[in-house]
């Protein structure tokens, strides 16, 4: 009995001091044991772990933080975690008014009894003014044209003459929106065709050689620029020129000129 329970217990010594390879764990090729599924799971708790304190490095914006930054005080300190909106574009600067100085170039044409001795004259239009308010302008006027008696005279006989003129009156602007505006004014002055001595008087025009009085108006169009002090303009104006009423029955001097122009406000 003695024996039999010394080899018992040596046996079973033998069993639990065994190496793990005996107890039926895997061995890979180099003869080292494989991990276990405890060792794998370690690993992949070591790795989350890694990453969680990779992205806890990065700011977090949370829905009280943009609260905050919305409703703070303007010139507050705030976390800078909403992106700064961009700046706005500064209003445009009020119209510009003042004294004005504007040029047109275009035709003037001649109704009644003088159109059969003139043809259309090719004119300039100078006007200097002054605006006492965003409606109301006074100003004064000059004006060139150029022409000649081809429609009553043969190529032999035809004076080319120039026309000039003179004088003022007032303007009322309605503006459409603030680059567009309609105008009209009123015009009073003189004007005469410079010619030798008698060659109008001639064929019946004799005050055309001299001043002599025109009333009108003038309807136009502006379009204001971006530049405040630039403006372009359409215009169309009639008179009745009475120097040019032919001497001998009765006519009715009338005259129309179309042009574009242009205006700077200083």
């Amino acid at each position: 009995m003695k024996v039999l329970s010394g080899v018992f217990a040596a046996a079973t010594l033998a069993t639990f001091s065994a190496p793990a390879h005996a107890q039926g764990k895997p061995i890979d090729a180099s003869g080292s044991r494989a991990a276990g599924a405890g060792d794998a799971s370690q690993d992949v708790a070591v790795q989350g772990t890694a990453q969680g304190d990779q992205m806890g490095d990065q700011p977090q914006v949370t829905s009280d933080d943009i609260t905050r930054a919305a409703n703070a005080e303007p010139g507050a300190e705030t976390n800078k975690l909403l992106p700064e909106a961009p700046l706005e574009a500064p209003p445009p600067p009020p119209r510009h008014k003042g004294l004005v100085l504007e040029s047109s170039i275009g035709a003037l044409g001649f109704f009644g009894k003088f159109g059969s001795v003139a043809p259309t004259a090719f004119w300039l239009h100078t006007q200097l003014g002054y605006e006492i308010f965003d409606w109301l302008m006074i100003f004064g006027e000059g004006e060139l044209g150029f022409t000649d008696t081809s429609n009553a005279q043969g190529p032999t006989e035809t004076r080319a003459f120039p026309i000039f003129g003179f004088g003022g009156g007032p303007r009322v602007t309605f503006h459409f929106t603030e680059r567009v505006a309609m105008f009209v004014q009123g015009d009073i002055g003189a004007m005469k065709s410079d010619v030798t001595s008698g060659a109008l008087a001639n064929i019946g025009y004799k005050n055309a050689e001299n001043l002599g009085l025109y009333v009108g108006g003038r309807l136009g169009l502006e379009w204001y620029q971006i530049d405040r002090h630039m403006a372009l303009g359409v215009q169309l104006g009639l008179r009745d020129a009475f120097g040019y009423k032919k001497q001998i029955g009765s006519d009715l001097p009338l005259m129309l000129d179309a042009s574009l122009a242009l205006r700077y406000t200083f």
